[in-house]
């Protein structure tokens, strides 16, 4: 069977069981309303394809714009800094809401049937973690209901609702969060993430020049670029769209690009965009801190303790007379403390930047760390620490040598060729 029959036979099943597709729409997408022109059409293009839109949409704008989350946030902290927890919920599920009613507006004026959801009520149940809270369940009735009667949903994002009636917030990539919950929940074909840029990128183009859009990648590798510091879509979005096996797609609200299909790696979709690329993409994360601890076998539970006053450690390393990890910079502090008070000796590295590769091919591939090795020290880049997994393989250096450490690496592994 060639890739272009797998690919439509794929199609047609996930169409047989559902025609719903999510589309979530960010920040910047819905931020003027020529953008929100350009959202609108994808929606219409999307029902002009046989689908059923299912809409899920960001506060408008970013920081600074009046309906912005945060623009609300500092209005209410201008009259008192101390909001309780459950107040702010409130406060941060405004700009969302306000974003559904003039999407779903934008539609009306267009002649389509929109009905405006909160997150309670497309049926999104948390636990009381305000600020980040927990999925207890997805009971989307009411979503199902507005699609049996040909009316377009429109979710404000980023929001649930506790079992008594509280609104709570899913912490950051919450909007992200909830449509992929909602199209594991609906059993969708696909999850269509809309931003400002065409795609995920082989490495920050900020950075790399020559990087590429990736046609696809799959869950675990794009879970890994975004634990590895790139600016993607959340880890937990991700995890939920792995778990319902629906696919994710990355695209431009602004262009006719097709963006980049995250999804199983051995389905229809990856099939038909197979790579010979061992790597499939660089990220990298500044701030980092190393920690040299010297510790015997009396403070075997100062791991437990640093979990316990919540720092998360990276690059873990252990040794019979030495521990070495790294941490942001900005739990360093709180770690000296520790440390001090348990009378732990240690050393500290800062101004380091974690750079990683990441890519499913290279599990069990020997030589790629030795590659790694050669290629930045031929460049006179020094590696703190490394650390490696299945399909990941990652080197501590300073933070000021972090962009050409990406750049060679990106030439080493010949990602300026991706197809």
């Amino acid at each position: 069977m060639n890739d272009l029959l797998r690919f439509l036979l794929y199609r047609i099943e996930r169409v047989v069981f559902t025609n719903i597709l999510v589309q979530k729409f960010g920040g910047t997408s819905v931020s003027t309303n020529e953008r929100r022109n350009m959202a609108v059409s994808k929606v219409v293009n999307a029902i002009e394809e046989g689908f059923m839109p299912v809409v899920v949409v960001s506060a408008i704008g970013r920081s600074g714009d009046p309906y912005a989350t945060d623009t609300l946030i500092n209005f209410a902290k201008s009259i008192n800094k101390d909001i309780p927890r459950r107040e702010l919920d409130i406060l941060m599920s405004c700009g969302e809401v306000i974003s559904s009613v003039i999407f779903a507006n934008t539609l009306i004026g267009k002649g389509y049937k929109a009905k405006v959801f909160t997150g309670g009520q497309a049926g999104i149940i948390t636990d009381d973690n305000f600020g980040s809270a927990d999925i207890i369940r997805v009971e989307p009735k009411y979503i199902l209901d507005s699609i049996n009667q040909n009316i377009i949903p429109v979710i404000a994002g980023f929001q649930g609702m506790t079992i008594d009636g509280d609104i709570t917030t899913l912490g950051r990539g919450g909007s992200d969060t909830t449509a992929a919950l909602l199209g594991e929940a609906l059993k969708a074909y696909a999850v269509e993430i809309y931003t400002d840029v065409d795609g995920i990128m082989t490495a920050d183009p900020r950075i790399v020049t020559n990087a590429h859009i990736l046609k696809k990648i799959s869950y675990n590798e794009v879970f890994q670029m975004a634990e590895q510091g790139a600016k993607v879509i959340h880890p937990r979005a991700v995890e939920i769209a792995m778990r319902g096996n629906v696919p994710l797609i990355i695209k431009n609200t602004m262009t006719d690009s097709p963006g980049t299909i995250i999804t199983q790696y051995n389905n229809a979709y990856s099939n038909i965009y197979e790579t010979d690329n061992l790597v499939t993409g660089i990220a990298n994360m500044n701030n980092r801190v190393q920690v040299i601890m010297e510790v015997d076998s009396d403070d075997k539970d100062i791991f437990e303790k640093i979990a316990e006053s919540k720092i998360s450690i990276d690059l873990i390393n252990i040794f019979p007379d030495k521990k070495i990890f790294t941490i942001s910079e900005s739990d360093l502090q709180k770690l000296e403390e520790l440390l001090k008070s348990n009378i732990i000796k240690y050393n500290i590295r800062k101004n380091c930047s974690k750079v990683s590769i990441i890519g499913n091919k290279i599990r069990g591939v020997p030589g790629v760390m030795s590659r790694i090795i050669k290629a930045l020290s031929k460049n006179g880049i020094e590696i703190y620490q490394t650390a490696d997994s299945h399909n990941t393989i990652s080197c501590l250096v300073s933070q000021d040598k972090a962009d050409k450490a990406i750049k060679i690496l990106h030439d080493e592994f010949k990602l300026e060729n991706y197809n």
